[in-house]
């Protein structure tokens, strides 16, 4: 029996140059079970990936504060909090690091994300003062609640559906994707993948980004579910 799916975007599904592999697509498409799109960015993105995938829109967006499950909204976070962070971060001298407009953050709800060109110290210290904190997703700093991550908005949407979480298998690249391989029954870390995200999976692939996350669906159906 096919398990239901969670997956990263950026560096899972997508080329080097950030681009999505359409054979990542294709494979999301032709998955026989539901499938949950997971990622650091703002709610638009992962529902457009959705549909051109063909898939139903059960996402997670914004490292998990944010959910889409069937007609329903699920809020984990709050973006008041992250915005007093930015305005004491821009009060110091620093910039956000995207220019205008900021397509970044433009549909953001919960989080607000800083360039990684930008210095992360003094926005760990103010986000730290706020009782917030920063998350590296290798494409921005994201400043967040404490609380919120990928793997408890995996939680609650499996909650609405009555399922447990430990039936997904997952599979990611980056530092927000360890909180769901923390819940799931089984987890794939890409070739690409950093540190962190290497170590908490229970497997790593040898493809990288768009090949490694297809190694792994190969490896959940050769060993049948």
């Amino acid at each position: 029996m096919t398990p239901p799916l969670a997956v990263d975007i950026d560096g899972t599904m997508s080329r080097p140059d950030r681009s999505i592999d359409p054979r990542a697509l294709d494979a999301l498409s032709a998955w026989d079970a539901p499938v949950v799109i997971a990622t650091g960015k703002a709610l638009p993105y992962p529902v457009a990936l959705a549909q051109y995938a063909g898939v139903e829109e059960i996402v997670i967006a914004e490292n998990g504060g944010i959910a889409v499950a069937e007609d329903a909204l699920q809020v984990h976070g709050d973006r008041a909090a992250a915005d007093a962070v930015t305005e004491e971060y821009r009060a110091r001298g620093h910039d956000l690091g995207w220019g205008e407009p900021d397509l970044a953050n433009m549909w953001r709800e919960t989080e607000v994300a800083v360039s990684r060109e930008s210095p992360l110290e003094p926005l760990v210290e103010i986000a730290q003062a706020h009782g917030l904190e920063v998350l590296d997703s290798e494409f921005a700093y994201h400043v967040k609640a404490t609380d919120v991550s990928k793997g408890a908005a995996l939680e609650a949407l499996a909650a609405h559906y009555e399922v447990d979480p430990a039936t997904f298998v997952a599979v990611g690249d980056s530092a927000n994707d360890v909180s769901l391989f923390e819940v799931v029954g089984r987890s794939f870390a890409v070739g690409n993948a950093v540190d962190v995200a290497r170590d908490a999976a229970d497997e790593v692939m040898d493809g990288t980004y768009a090949d490694g996350f297809l190694q792994a669906l190969n490896e959940v159906i050769s060993a049948g579910g």
